[in-house]
């Protein structure tokens, strides 16, 4: 660490000397400028310079099917705005992977196509993403989902069970542009003053999002067993009802904590859904009980769908801990 003596000129102008080392090796010059952007108590600087996309090149010979979209989606995370991927011949198979990734993603559209590469960019502003808008998106969209899916294990409604595996891409989609939105504001402090937050509650947001994806990763597995299970008896239906109540309630109490601005109301709304938990994992307790009644398959199954319930109250729990994080007093 190195340290610098504030002096004034002027009568008015505060003034402070840059570290020749950092400045020689930024490019910083005699006439040359530099941004500052105050965040609290910090003011964090970089050199000036002139807004460019960022490109990134990917050699995807011999990548198909998963590899290739978890490149694709590695690729659009990190920040990159052009993304050309290439191999010697790009066939049919990669390109429809392809395709089907960058639907996937918020943003990103294919804008170039040959023999050899295909080249993907993000069309959307940073300054137009909202990671506040997103994480309550993903709010909604991923309870209703938990939501959804219960109701279509307990009716048998495999269309709404389908409906529910669909919408797990848009949960996905806000995932990923939350990641992308978070590791920007991380490298460049221009990209945080883009989105108008301090980059602690980036964290706190992305940290939240997760927790919500994984909310829809068990809606998802929900709907996959509702669509496996022929008919649930009355009575575990209503359990399972219960209980996805008590752990939709930590999630929505937590989300609550999370969102406002009143430190002493987080606080409290986070002391609750933590609270709640406990009320989830005695409730799950008696839908065990209950199931020991049924025959062996169904009794696993439902099982799993009491497993991804709880686990749900549990994602919700590690969202009123970062709740309690972001409003707890600064140092």
């Amino acid at each position: 660490m190195e340290t610098r003596k504030v002096q004034v000129t002027g009568g008015s102008t505060y003034t402070v000397s840059l570290p020749k080392g950092w400045a020689t090796a930024h490019g910083v010059e005699a006439g040359g400028e530099i941004e500052f952007y105050p965040e609290e108590g910090s003011l964090l600087l970089a050199p000036r310079t002139e807004t460019e996309n960022a490109e990134g090149t990917l050699d995807v010979t011999g990548l198909n099917d998963g590899e290739l979209t978890r490149a694709v989606v590695t690729m659009y995370v990190s920040g990159f705005d052009v993304i050309t991927l290439e191999t010697a011949s790009v066939d049919a198979a990669q390109r429809r992977t392809i395709r089907e990734t960058a639907q996937g993603l918020v943003g990103l559209e294919i804008i170039e196509e040959t023999a050899e590469h295909v080249s993907l960019q993000d069309l959307l502003d940073s300054a137009e993403l909202s990671i506040h808008n997103a994480v309550t998106r993903m709010r909604l969209v991923a309870l209703t989902m938990l939501d959804d899916a219960v109701t279509a294990l307990r009716t048998g409604n495999e269309d709404l069970a389908a409906d529910v595996i669909e919408r797990d891409d848009d949960v996905d989609r806000l995932w990923y542009m939350t990641s992308r939105v978070f590791r920007g504001a991380l490298r460049h402090p221009s990209a945080a003053s883009d989105i108008g937050l301090p980059r602690e509650t980036c964290f706190d947001y992305h940290t939240s999002a997760r927790q919500l994806e994984r909310v829809g990763d068990h809606a998802t597995k929900i709907a996959d067993l509702a669509g496996a299970l022929d008919g649930v008896p009355d009575d575990a239906g209503e359990a399972l009802g219960t209980l996805h109540s008590d752990a939709a309630a930590v999630v929505e109490t937590a989300m609550d904590a999370l969102l406002t601005e009143d430190s002493d109301e987080a606080v409290e709304l986070a002391n609750e859904a933590m609270a709640g938990i406990e009320t989830v994992d005695e409730r799950a307790r008696e839908v065990d009980d209950l199931l020991r009644t049924l025959d062996p398959q169904r009794v696993k199954r439902l099982g799993l769908v009491a497993d991804s319930l709880s686990r749900s109250a549990d994602y919700g729990g590690n969202i009123a801990e970062t709740a309690l994080q972001k409003a707890a007093p600064r140092p």
